[in-house]
């Protein structure tokens, strides 16, 4: 199963625990201005292109949600192919950290630039103000979730990961656009810490499934390891069987992305050089 990842605390007295408060409060805009300035999502599977225009925006470079997303080269889902192909489209529709990265720097003509750093597998950090540091230097952090994990009770599972950019962090608290919302660093730190895989809905997978159906054109080891011809034929057989017992719910795929947080600053100020010349995180 995915890896959830750990948070490490430490003790003290009260003037640790104000001290470390503070340690843990950076914004890169308010509340209000997270309000007027965020995008909403500017098409479909374009989590990774919204969250680019804001990027560009926080560090002062204006750029047209199309543009954004020509250069980050979003991936569409193929929802009228046969299995096979849409099973390939679901394991890459939208971006990854690195098509990110590279649309910044080319809707950005070069001036920005961004550094990933993985959190899979679980990493020796203390998220939020590991975060904090970041940010009160002026980075800006976006963070690609899994959002298939840590799914609040009663909520039906995600179909997605995400990408958010995070425009400020407190104790225990992160604020994050498209959608604006607020989660626990627990919660964020589950997502952020995911084998890249992905979960396909049973209806999804069915209503693909034909006769002729063949999955031996997924043979990349990542896809053999996973057995995904293996869980189709287990749906279908409980698709047969008249059996009311438990039935698989999603069947699992590799996926293209990593979860992490990648930071942009502008590529020629010193933190921007900081940010590419810093070392990854330590594993736990």
């Amino acid at each position: 199963m995915e890896a959830v990842c750990e948070q490490l605390h430490g003790g003290g007295g009260e003037e640790e625990e104000e001290e470390q408060a503070g340690a843990e409060e950076a914004m890169l805009w308010s509340i209000q201005e997270a309000l007027e300035r965020q995008t909403l999502q500017i098409g479909a599977s374009a989590c990774g292109a919204t969250a680019v225009v804001d990027v560009l925006k926080a560090l002062g470079v204006d750029v047209a949600p199309e543009e954004a997303d020509r250069c980050v080269r979003t991936r569409l889902r193929r929802n009228e192919s046969p299995l096979p192909d849409y099973l390939l489209s679901r394991s890459e529709a939208g971006a990854t950290h690195a098509q990110l990265i590279e649309g910044a720097e080319e809707a950005s003509q070069g001036k920005v630039t961004g550094r990933f750093f993985h959190l899979h597998p679980r990493r020796l950090v203390r998220l939020v103000p590991w975060l904090a540091g970041w940010i009160r230097k002026g980075a800006v952090p976006v963070a690609t979730m899994n959002m298939q994990l840590a799914v609040p009770e009663g909520e039906e599972v995600p179909d997605a990961w995400h990408h958010q950019l995070i425009f400020g962090v407190a104790s225990n608290a992160v604020f994050m656009t498209n959608p604006l919302d607020v989660v626990s660093a627990r919660e964020l730190h589950q997502r952020l810490c995911s084998e890249s895989v992905l979960l396909i809905r049973r209806e999804d997978v069915l209503q693909r499934l034909t006769p002729d159906s063949s999955l031996s054109s997924l043979s990349e080891p990542r896809w053999k390891a996973l057995d995904v011809e293996g869980q189709v034929r287990q749906m279908h057989r409980e698709e047969e069987d008249e059996d009311d017992g438990a039935k698989l719910t999603h069947i699992r795929i590799p996926a293209a992305y990593s979860s992490g947080i990648t930071f942009f600053a502008l590529r020629e100020s010193d933190l921007g050089q900081e940010l590419l010349s810093a070392p990854e995180l330590p594993l736990l």
